[in-house]
């Protein structure tokens, strides 16, 4: 059987052809398709999710050496969201091409489609991003060379992928510091004919022998991540007495290695069961001899139970064991709000976004995440069309999908430290930007991330003006090529006596004064004359991160300002 599904974009880039009349393709794209066998299907005559892992894990891992030119181990693998399930006799294709690489680690994109040989249809199943480090040689740490982006997609997920790298490493923390403070205040609730967690509890042990090993000698990542959901799954499949299909894996962090001659503990137990779907949580732990247990991998798995018509049951409820279960069972609930505001925030499609997103903690690290990605994906499109020029300002407009973009570049010979540091500090904005009044911090979400308050006069003469909440999210370059950002995007908060969330009635108070007054020229004169002028923006430290961002030379200043979805005024700073 096979869910219904649409026809989707692939999500490819269209032929490259370079000046040698040869159609470019990626040097570290890697492609593997597999034909879905009997032997590779559940009861339900559809594909494993333990065996496309196993796949998609070999798929990147290929990418990921071929790029170091060394072997490569998994550290991680995000979030992973199942949109459709995959039938028998249906052909898997996975592509996997490195992103970006960093110092020793490299992230890896991974598409998989599914194809229909019958009727030539492919559509999406899922995409995902892991994380593989090179390992050491004989002559000591590799240090990975860059990744030269060539095409708008390539230029995207390269741009993207420093946020994403900077989501990971605050997230173990980010997640922890949210549960604690979450799990304080929830109750654990009374059910009739609840059943208990316990009977959910599954514990298996794997011998790791050869064919269980890579072409390392230590157990392939792929099929640890195969045998935790086999785990995950019998025990979602004890709740609800039928058979589960998994809907989402959060994030896989391998803590340490497994070796042939391990034996691997598998343990799962439900931790939550919601109205259609369930949490499952499953650790791996491996030992030998007589040694005691190292941790190697946890996850926590989204599951739900489709009838005839492939819609969701409604499940029975659990009982928590005292003390841990009750533990367990609030931590899930804390994780299933974090991941409801994840896939609002980040896979709601630009033009469904409303005007003001609400903040609060829990989604801080996500719509951050969505904050600086936005305006990066605007500045790696390349169908700009040039307005106006005057006075070595030019204007660009991009207009798609019922939404107007405004492009504005100037040079200014100014540092860029300097540059950066007046233009993130929305509190001086009014000095170059008469639409706005006044501003003031009113929550510092952490060092790169402020919440702002912002007075702008009123659009209409003798009209009353309006207050907004922006959230400013501020990046330095993680390299030479990055460009420094800042992005304010509207949104509301709980914590702020402030108007309500902003309607459409509100909303030309921020957005039309730049339509109907705002002079392109005039601004950049402005900024060019506070930008030269201006002392106090001087960082009171050397610059260390590149000596191109210390010196006095020519940069190209980017303003972009997006009408329809408008948030306030995104500045992009880069390096010409």
């Amino acid at each position: 059987m096979m869910s219904e599904v649409k026809h989707t974009d692939t999500m490819q880039d269209p032929l490259f052809i370079l000046e040698s009349e040869e159609v470019y393709r990626n040097p570290t794209e890697v492609k593997m398709s597999q034909i879905v066998l009997p032997c590779h299907a559940n009861h339900c005559g559809e594909l494993s999710v333990g065996q496309l892992l196993k796949w998609m894990d070999s798929t990147a891992c290929l990418s990921a050496e071929r790029h170091a030119g060394c072997s490569c181990i998994t550290a991680s693998v995000d979030d992973i969201h199942f949109e459709h399930t995959i039938g028998v006799g249906k052909v898997v294709n996975i592509i996997a091409k490195v992103n970006r690489a960093f110092t020793s680690s490299m992230e890896v994109g991974i598409l998989v489609n599914c194809e229909d040989l019958y009727t030539n249809r492919q559509w999406k199943v899922c995409h995902a991003f892991a994380t593989f480090v090179a390992r050491r040689t004989e002559a000591g740490k590799v240090q990975l060379k860059q990744v030269l982006p060539r095409t708008q997609m390539e230029q995207m997920e390269y741009s993207l992928a420093a946020e994403r790298r900077r989501m990971r490493l605050i997230h173990a923390e980010i997640i922890t510091d949210l549960l604690s403070s979450s799990t304080a205040q929830l109750e654990c609730q009374e059910y009739q004919d609840a059943v208990t967690a316990e009977r959910t509890r599954v514990e298996s042990v794997e011998l790791v022998l050869p064919p269980h090993a890579n072409h390392q000698v230590s157990t392939f990542g792929g099929q640890i991540m195969a045998w935790m959901e086999n785990v995950a799954t019998i025990a979602a499949s004890r709740l609800c007495n039928a058979h589960p299909t998994l809907r989402s894996i959060d994030m896989f962090h391998f803590r340490g290695p497994s070796h042939i001659g391990d034996r691997l503990v598998l343990k799962a137990i439900v931790n939550n069961a919601f109205k259609h779907s369930m949490e499952v949580g499953v650790c791996a732990e491996a030992y030998q001899g007589g040694e005691p247990l190292r941790h190697i991998n946890s996850a926590f798995m989204t599951f739900e139970v489709l009838d005839g018509d492939r819609k969701p049951r409604t499940l029975p409820r659990i009982r928590p064991e005292p003390v841990d279960g009750k533990r367990r069972y609030k931590e899930a609930i804390a994780r299933r709000k974090i991941r409801l505001d994840r896939k609002y925030i980040i896979t709601c499609k630009q033009t469904e976004v409303p005007l003001s997103v609400p903040w609060d903690p829990s989604n801080q690290m996500y719509l951050s995440y969505n904050n600086v990605s936005a305006l990066k994906l605007m500045d790696t499109r390349n169908n700009w069309v040039l307005t106006s020029e005057k006075n070595k300002v030019r204007l660009y407009t991009l207009e798609e999908n019922h939404m107007l973009c405004f492009k504005v570049e100037m040079h200014v010979s100014v540092p860029a430290e300097q540059t950066f540091h007046l233009l993130s500090d929305l509190t001086r904005r009014k000095e170059w930007d008469r639409h706005y009044e006044d501003c003031e911090v009113i929550n510092q979400a952490d060092e790169e991330d402020t919440l702002y308050r912002i007075t702008t006069p009123s659009v209409s003469k003798g009209g009353k003006g309006q207050d907004f909440i922006l959230l400013a999210s501020r990046r330095k370059p993680c390299d030479s090529r990055s460009p420094t950002t800042t992005r304010p995007r509207q949104v509301s908060s709980p914590t702020s006596p402030q108007i309500s969330p902003a309607s459409p009635q509100a909303f030309p108070a921020l957005s039309l004064p730049v339509v109907t007054s705002w002079r392109p020229t005039r601004t950049a004169w402005l900024l060019c004359r506070l930008l030269c002028c201006d002392r106090t923006t001087q960082p009171r430290t050397p610059c260390t991160r590149s000596s191109s961002f210390s010196r006095k030379e020519h940069h190209r200043l980017t303003v972009f300002i997006l009408f329809h979805l408008c948030c306030g005024a995104a500045v992009l700073f880069k390096s010409s």
